[in-house]
This record gives C-alpha cells, structure tokens and sequence, in this order.
C-alpha cells in the first residue's frame, strides 16, 4: 500500500480519520505485538501531532510525518522493554497436569480484532495487510530489531520507498536496504512467520465441527479434529502442550474442565476465523473467559492459542457477559 496511491495521504481531510487511526492502529500492533499498547501508543502520536502541528513545515505529507511520529512512540515504548512472546517460545512443552500452569504473567504477544488493525482496501491489498497480521507473523517479528521491525513493516507490508522509509527513520537507503535484507533473514528462520493456505471450505467445516464438539465438551471428538503433533497454548500462562493426547487430557482435568458448558461465538481476529469463548459463571450466565484462535491444515487442527484475556471482547465489540 504504497504511500503514493493510498487514499489516506490526507489524513485528517473529513472522513478519513477513522481509516487512518485504524491504519496506524495496524502498524503499531505489528510493531509492539499488543492491541493495547498499539491504541495507546496511536492515542499518543495524535496527542504530539496536535501539539506540534504548528511546527510542521509540510516538507513531507501529513501522513509521513504522523508515521515518523508513531514509530517515534513505538521506539520509545520498545526500548528497555522485554520482547514480547508466545508460550511455545520458551523451553520444552509442559506435562498437562494443574501445577504447570503456574502464575499469570505480563508481556505476550496478543490477538487483535481485524476491524481494529485492517483499513478498508481493494482485495489484493487486503490479502496482504491480512497476512501481516496472523498471530504466527506478529510474534515472530518481536524478535526483529526495533528499527529493523519498522523498516520491514513499511517496506514489505505498506509497500513505502526505501527513501521514503529512509525519510522517515532520519537515515539513508543502503542502510534502509541492509536491515531490510537481515529483517527478511531472521524472519526465513522463524516457523509460522510465512503465509499459511488460504481457509478454503474443508477448514471452515474442520472450525464448525470444532464449535459442536467443544461446546458439547466431548474430548474424545476433540481429540479427532486435532493433529497428533498438534500444539495449545493459553497467555498469560507460560504453560504450553504438545501433542493431541496430552492436549487431550489437560481439556479432560480440572481446571480446564470447567470449560463444559461454554459457548463459542465467532469473530475474525489476525487476519481469519476466531472465537469467543464465554465460559459458564457460578453466579448464573456465562461470562467472557478467552479469545481462541484456531490454526488448521491439512483437513486437521494444528494450533489453539486461547487469550486468558477477559477485557479484550470489548475490543471485539461483545459484551463480557451473556445469558
């Protein structure tokens, strides 16, 4: 989405606001790996751009300068900080028993709803910001340098110039081209971090049977639709399983038994299908409980990521309770 053709090169002309906040939403998601810190870090760019409009001398566009003002934020959020992760970045798989859940930590890469993160735009670019935008590429960007994650998203993804880009971060474009190519590198070398097939109708009936069976809680249906080298994982926990058996008898055991009697409600978050799980409240009702996302191939379930994350379903446009 070259920064020449798009629609948005005036920003703040009526109307176009809102696409551009969910535009620069995108980028900053995709630079910090979070959805929360993405809305804050925008809040903050649109905060400096109104203090300092009357300083800028319109030498570039308002969206290149809005753009070095968000990276601007998204560096200074990013420095001193730990990179974010997911669980299956640490260490072997956990035995599927209570006490390796352990304790709730900070810090993960987490899921975004894609009508936070994806602007309106013809469908070849779509494909692409959707693709930028898979919970597998987000992570494997945060072990990018800072500034390397930031020329890699501008150039691969926003299809910037590498002197626009080189404009942007105050540096030239051999050395906009040199992290460019050792971004695209460390990338190669992280699994997950290329495009996966497209969700063709086999996958669509593979994620509705998953809805009915997981609703029924019926394990050993689960089980089926899983494939024998199949991966969960639930942040904030660091706990992560490997393999159906084992994913198979976490679901069976307390506390992930006290999943019967959910209700899934489909949503689209990171660029494809996913789900809200409510999950059922001593108090009576259901209350929001994760947002699930589902990775599948090959007619199988390869991946479940469930978001231990109540206050993200308001991002989701859903209430945090249901009857």
């Amino acid at each position: 989405m070259s920064s020449a053709t798009t629609p948005l090169s005036t920003p703040t002309a009526e109307g176009h606001l809102e696409e551009f906040r969910v535009e620069l939403t995108g980028y900053c998601y995709r630079m910090l790996g979070s959805l929360f810190d993405a809305e804050d870090a925008v809040q903050e760019t649109l905060l400096r751009a109104w203090r300092g409009w009357s300083g800028f001398d319109g030498r570039s566009s308002t969206r290149t300068w809005l753009y070095r003002i968000a990276t601007n934020v998204c560096l200074d959020l990013l420095r001193g900080h730990r990179r974010r992760a997911l669980p299956t970045d640490f260490g072997d798989p956990s035995p599927p028993v209570a006490p390796s859940l352990g304790e709730a930590e900070a810090g993960w890469v987490g899921p975004a709803a894609d009508a936070a993160v994806l602007p309106t735009a013809d469908p070849a670019e779509l494909a692409v910001l959707r693709d930028s935008v898979r919970l597998a590429f987000v992570a494997a960007l945060q072990h990018l340098p800072a500034r390397q994650r930031a020329v890699l998203i501008l150039r691969d993804v926003l299809s910037w110039h590498a002197d626009e880009v080189a404009g942007l971060l105050e540096t030239s474009v051999p050395a906009v081209n040199s992290a460019l190519q050792r971004a695209r590198a460390t990338l190669a070398e992280r699994p997950g971090a290329t495009p996966g097939p497209a969700l063709d109708e086999e996958h669509r009936d593979l994620l509705d049977r998953y809805v009915r069976v997981f609703e029924r809680y019926d394990i050993d249906a689960l089980v089926g639709l899983l494939r024998e080298d199949a991966v969960h994982s639930m942040p904030p926990y660091r706990m992560w399983l490997s393999g159906a058996a084992d994913i198979g008898r976490w679901m069976a055991s307390w506390p992930a038994s006290g999943c019967q009697g959910s209700r899934l409600v489909p949503v689209s978050a990171n660029g494809g299908p996913a789900l809200a799980q409510y999950r059922p409240d001593e108090a009576g009702g259901r209350r929001a409980f994760s947002i699930q996302l589902v990775d599948v191939a090959d007619g199988r379930i390869t991946r479940l990521t469930h978001f231990l994350e109540p206050a993200l379903f308001a991002r989701f446009g859903l209430p945090d309770r249901i009857a």
